[in-house]
């Protein structure tokens, strides 16, 4: 693996939802890092991942309430555990669980493996609402997929939750979870 400034050299083998987070971040004058890899399928690969990329990749959750009428992408740093309780209290939702695939793909176009905050980009109806751990904010990069898992980018946390987000069209709730086991 190796950590590279910017999108491909080409687009030959990438999909079209890759491609256009490399146009956002582009367009936006965002400068980010990359690193291609296999698959991210567990945490361990993602560590790996975070060695390379100097930034630590988070846990992307997509979640939603009992009726699948509100739906969530959590951020939280990977060493912490979900507690649904401890959520659905600070967003006012009862009894959280996971979102299916196809949830994922009519939403955020994505498959599972492949959450990531840069999947708002397909939610043109604000359909998912953003929550993010407080702990993520306090880390100078985030690291996220490009909407695919076999690639990572590192972005400055404060263009990712600033500049970003706001080409993106979504506010983030901003939520502590203690996450001990």
């Amino acid at each position: 693996m190796e950590l590279v400034k910017g999108r491909p050299e080409s687009n030959e083998g990438r999909l079209d939802k890759e491609i256009r987070t490399y146009d956002l971040l582009d367009s936006l004058g965002v400068e980010y890092w990359r690193v291609d890899h296999e698959e991210a399928t567990n945490m361990e690969v993602c560590e790996e991942i975070d060695r390379v990329l100097g930034a630590q990749i988070c846990k992307n959750l997509f979640l939603c309430n009992r009726q699948k009428t509100n739906f969530y992408l959590l951020m939280i740093p990977g060493d912490k555990v979900f507690k649904t309780k401890e959520l659905s209290h600070q967003i006012g939702s009862a009894r959280l669980s996971f979102a299916g695939a196809e949830d994922m793909e009519k939403y955020l176009d994505i498959t599972p493996g492949s959450v990531s905050i840069m999947g708002l980009i397909n939610d043109r109806e604000d359909a998912v609402r953003l929550l993010v751990d407080e702990d993520i904010l306090k880390e100078e990069y985030v690291g996220c997929h490009p909407c695919i898992n076999t690639s990572s980018l590192k972005i400055k946390t404060e263009d990712m939750f600033g500049v970003v987000l706001k080409a993106l069209k979504h506010d983030m709730t901003v939520v502590k979870l203690v996450g001990n086991e």
